[in-house]
Parts: C-alpha cells; structure tokens; sequence
C-alpha cells in the first residue's frame, strides 16, 4: 500500500508575517521615543476606526474570492448617503435613520453588481476588484465634482464649491461627529477605552463566525475549497459568491461610517481611496493569505499593522533626522504586506503542486 506524501508548506505565513511586524514596531518604537500609553491610544482608536472594514474581507477569502480590494465601492456607497444627508440638512435620528438606508440600498446594490461581474472572471477575482473599485471611483468623482449643483440640487450651500458645482474637498460631519465614541468611553490611568466601539468591532466578528457556521457558511467554505465538488453537490456557486460580495459591501459601508464618524470630517475625493489597500494589508499582517483568513488574524493584524502605522514616521525622523522617510515606510508597508502574502501564496502552491 503506497502512502500518499502530504503536501508540504514552503513558509507559514500565519506565523511568519506577524513576527516581523512584531520584531518591526518593537525596534520603531525604541527609536520613535513615543511613551506606549500614546501608541496604545493610537492603537485602540484605529481598531475601533478599521475593525469593520477589516473584518469585511474574510467571507470573500473564506470564499476562494481572495482580496476583495472592491470594499471601496461599499466606502464610498457610506460617503454617497452622508453626503445626501448633510446637503440636505437632515438631522436628528432622521438623518441617522436616512444615512443608514441608503448605505444599505447602495451597498447591496453594488455588491450584487459586483458579484454577477466576479461570476465571470473565476480565478481572476482580485485584480478585478481593484479595477471595479478604479471605475467606480470615477463615477463617484464626477458626481460630486459636476453632478452636484447641477443637476441634483443642494440645500445646504456650505458643501458646495464658490463657483456653484462641485463639493467642497472637505466636509464637516456635524451632529454625527463623534456619536457613539463616547458611549461607555472609560479611562484607566492614560489610557482611553471606548468599551461601546470595542464590543461593536467583537459583535461584527461574532456575527460573521456565526454566519461562517450556519449551512450557508459551510456552502461558502465547500465554494471556497472546490466550486466543481460544490456545484456537483447541488450549491448554487455563482448566487453564494454574489451572496458573499453582498455581505462584503455591506459590512464595508457600516464599516466606513463608523471610520467617518470618528474622525468628524472627512475628505470627500480621497476618504474611500485607501480603505482596500489599509484594510488588506492589516488583515495579512495578521497571519491570513488570500486563501484563509480568520477572525483572529483580522483583530491581531489591525493591532501589529497599525501600531508599526503609528511609531515609523516618528522613528524616521530620529534615526534620519526626516519624517518624511517614515511616511514613505507607511506606503511601503501597506503594499509591501500585500506583495509579501502574494509571493508567498505563490510559493507554497509551487511547493504543494510541483510542475
């Protein structure tokens, strides 16, 4: 009887990954001279602000769908509806109430777009979503650049450009600045828990480990593992991948609100434009590929990823006596992380499939 050898892992990046990014923050921050209760802080209100948007990403991976870099579309659906809320001058619980559905409305519309487009390009899922985020960024754009005051018109004129067209770069959020950051907000010494914020992120990954666990969670798994097995089983894979993308999308706008409304304000043109990239390379920081990811490499690679985010321009400045060499290490970072899993992800199929 012949023993079947079992594939072999080239390098485990679930182990890999986040000890260099440990060994990393631990030597910027020695050369940073940042105390760890300001680093902590830091840490703490980017978990809160990146936890949703993070989270969002695992479904498509567990999915066999990889990255799915298109959460920018379900950014900039949460923009769409703060911005037609504010320009015109909806408050109180019926602006929340407002903003909240047409998130939604938009999210799942996108995702269901967005998903029957992926149905047609198996195998090429990532670079498609990059593209997908491309395009529809530039309908974004002209919308709010040209659409606006022209037109759909404005009632709050304070958005809008002098010359009439167009929203101003930056918007102030107003009365949703800042709305549930101070629920159950607590202090031990100089550190800073928003407890409401925290268990939020909790729930979020709560739900998604439940959904992850029902039978529509393991059809999702079986897609992710053999879409021919799964088809021959009697699962829907093309309507599962679109039922994955929608939940993606629409976690990805829940996920941007809450981000937005920490911040208070937010840059109209730019704010969605790195929520892919950051939000990829935390969850890889954290241990996963684009073929498995896990709750706990979403919540640890937020935390390794935006702490080594935080101390490099600091120790930039102190080692070369110029922060803008620690800005350059933030992009490099960020897309480094990426390329770092993509290679890897590379060589251990070469290892596990030979020739």
């Amino acid at each position: 009887m012949s023993l079947r050898k079992q594939p072999v892992t080239f390098i485990n990046s679930e182990y890999l990954t986040p000890a260099v990014f440990i060994i990393l923050s631990l030597l910027a921050w020695q050369f940073s001279g940042l105390s760890g209760s300001f680093v902590l802080n830091q840490v703490i209100t980017r978990f809160i602000r990146d936890g949703i948007l993070v989270l969002s990403l695992i479904i498509p991976v567990v999915a066999g769908m990889g990255l799915n870099f298109a959460i920018t579309v379900g950014a900039m659906a949460a923009q769409t509806a703060l911005l037609v809320t504010i320009a015109y001058q909806v408050g109180d619980s019926q602006g929340i109430l407002l903003i909240l559905i047409i998130g939604i409305i938009l999210s799942v519309l996108s995702g269901y777009v967005i998903g029957r487009i992926l149905n047609r390009v198996k195998g090429k899922e990532m670079i498609t979503t990059i593209i997908i985020g491309f395009f529809i960024n530039s309908i974004y754009q002209l919308i709010f650049l040209v659409g606006f005051g022209t037109v759909i018109p404005v009632k709050n004129q304070e958005i809008i450009l002098t010359r009439g067209i167009g929203v101003r770069n930056t918007v102030d959020m107003g009365m949703y600045r800042n709305t549930i950051d101070q629920l159950w907000l607590f202090k031990i010494g100089e550190i800073e828990i928003p407890l409401f914020m925290i268990l939020m992120v909790l729930l979020v990954a709560g739900i998604i480990s439940y959904i992850l666990n029902t039978r529509f969670g393991q059809q999702v798994k079986a897609v992710g593992g053999d879409t021919e097995a799964s088809a021959v089983l009697g699962i829907d894979v093309n309507l599962i991948r679109i039922k994955v993308i929608i939940i993606s999308t629409l976690l990805a706008a829940l996920g941007q609100l809450v981000y937005l409304q920490n911040i208070g304000m937010f840059d109209v043109y730019t704010a969605h434009m790195n929520a892919g990239v950051i939000s990829c390379a935390a969850l890889l920081a954290g241990g996963a590929t684009i073929t498995s990811a896990k709750i706990r490499h979403a919540l640890l690679g937020i935390f390794l990823f935006h702490t080594l985010f935080i101390v490099s321009p600091q120790a930039g400045q102190n080692l070369f006596n110029n922060a803008a060499l620690g800005e350059y290490f933030r992009s490099f970072i960020a897309y480094g992380t990426i390329a770092f899993a993509l290679i890897i992800n590379v060589k251990n199929e070469n290892k596990q499939y030979p020739g």
